[in-house]
């Protein structure tokens, strides 16, 4: 693995942790929401992972198929275009439901690379 991906994926983990730091302590997607700058910083995170993921070399993303890159990106871009319709139930779930895999998944892949 080149040194460029994996600072690459080291940024994407990192902005990762963010968003469940950002996230931390509220008890609904509303009420996230409702804490603008949290809610603000944290697509900020989405679309740091999802810009730092389409620089990634295709021998990372084609070896590590459990990452949904495609997902990701696909994300991005919903964010960046269409910033104003986000839904916050939908981010909510993506944080609650996939943000944890994605750092496990991206700690195995930095792993392999220093394994």
């Amino acid at each position: 693995m080149s040194e460029k991906d994996e600072a690459n994926l080291m940024a994407m983990k990192d902005a990762a942790e963010k968003i469940l730091r950002y996230s931390e302590g509220f008890h609904s997607a509303d009420d996230f929401y409702d804490d603008s700058k949290s809610f603000d910083a944290t697509l900020m995170n989405f679309l740091v992972i999802g810009e730092t993921s389409a620089k990634l070399s295709a021998a990372v993303t084609s070896s590590n198929p459990k990452v949904t890159w495609a997902k990701i990106k696909g994300l991005r871009n919903i964010v960046a275009h269409d910033y104003f319709g986000v839904d916050a139930e939908e981010i909510w779930e993506i944080i609650k439901k996939h943000i944890p895999q994605l750092i496990s998944n991206l700690e195995e892949i930095i792993t392999k690379k220093s394994g």
